[in-house]
């Protein structure tokens, strides 16, 4: 549910841009963003940063989108967001000794530190990655394709890379007892 939550935006802002324009869908885009903050309000939680730092880079960058009536600015915030990504893992790693893919992950998981450092540097080159793949599409096609990129094509990559990470990470997970008995059986048998 949480997931989905966090998608609303997006998929209001495809649905504006395909009815009427990116100008209509910067400004639904904001104004989804803000009703986000105002849940977490009325349901008297705390807002995560995250919300705060999308709001503002949102508010700021998609405000300039419209009142420049540019799509330029509106194509940088999706980069300037993924380049915040991947400096929020690279920096608290190496200047806080805060691995933030273990904080993210680490009750679900048990790794080796080691293993956690490659997960870590993995998802801040993914999202280097994704920044430099929106700018070239952003700049080298019509903007119907940078949305189109952006809504599906940015989704399916971070889905499709999180599925990798998982592989990757499956022969680092340790197995549960019933497993290690049915190998130690095969072992016993062979």
């Amino acid at each position: 549910m949480h997931a989905f939550f966090e998608y609303i935006p997006l998929v209001i802002f495809f649905a504006i841009y395909s009815l009427v324009d990116i100008y209509w869908a910067t400004a639904s885009l904001i104004v989804t963003a803000a009703l986000q903050i105002v849940y977490f309000v009325a349901k008297r939680e705390p807002v995560p940063t995250k919300n705060w730092i999308f709001f503002a880079i949102i508010a700021v960058f998609g405000g300039l989108t419209i009142f420049f009536h540019d799509d330029t600015f509106i194509k940088w915030k999706v980069t300037i967001i993924n380049l915040l990504f991947a400096v929020a893992l690279i920096v608290s790693n190496k200047f806080f000794n805060k691995n933030l893919m273990k904080n993210f992950l680490g009750e679900a998981l048990t790794l080796p530190d080691n293993i956690w450092a490659k997960l870590n540097l993995s998802w801040a080159l993914f999202f280097t990655f994704c920044a430099l793949l929106n700018l070239y599409v952003a700049f080298s096609f019509e903007q119907q394709t940078w949305v189109y990129f952006k809504v599906f094509g940015l989704t399916a990559l971070m889905f499709v890379f999180a599925i990798g990470s998982i592989m990757a990470l499956n022969k680092h997970l340790p197995q549960d007892e019933e497993t290690q008995s049915d190998n130690s059986d095969k072992e016993k048998n062979n």
